[in-house]
């Protein structure tokens, strides 16, 4: 269970509570965006089966893009998700996902910073509400 809090405190209540902390600062921004590193909403049994708890406490982040992006639409502030294709080298996957084995197989983090580059110099006011997989923001 300690590991399942953990999760979720990082993952849904961080995310929750960093996004509303910040958009008083956010919104006297030229181009404002929250962009969180969180996977489409799949709701198939294959997602979940293998770890559950970190699915869930993923999901909750992308629930928040959801939200957010309509909640903070008026205030011209982009709420947006990114996600890898494959695995990224992370202390999760090193942790929770697969250990080192995975580790080795996994993509730098590079690739993902790339991708945040050209959704966060987006128009923040046209690019909102969205998740987007890394393969595609690249291509």
């Amino acid at each position: 269970m300690k590991k399942y809090d953990l999760m979720h405190q990082i993952n849904i209540r961080g995310t929750f509570l960093v996004s509303k902390v910040c958009l008083p600062y956010l919104v006297k921004s030229k181009n404002p965006h929250i962009l969180n590193l969180s996977p489409p909403l799949d709701m198939q049994q294959k997602w979940f089966s293998p770890h559950v708890a970190y699915t869930m406490a993923k999901y909750g982040m992308s629930m928040c893009v959801l939200g957010m992006a309509e909640e903070f639409r008026s205030e011209g502030v982009a709420v947006n998700a990114l996600w890898p294709r494959t695995a990224i080298s992370t202390a999760a996957v090193n942790n929770l996902l697969g250990g080192s084995d995975m580790v080795r197989r996994s993509r730098t983090d590079r690739i993902m910073a790339d991708s945040a580059y050209i959704i966060l110099t987006s128009d923040s006011r046209k690019t909102t509400g969205n998740f987007f997989v890394v393969h595609y923001v690249l291509s």
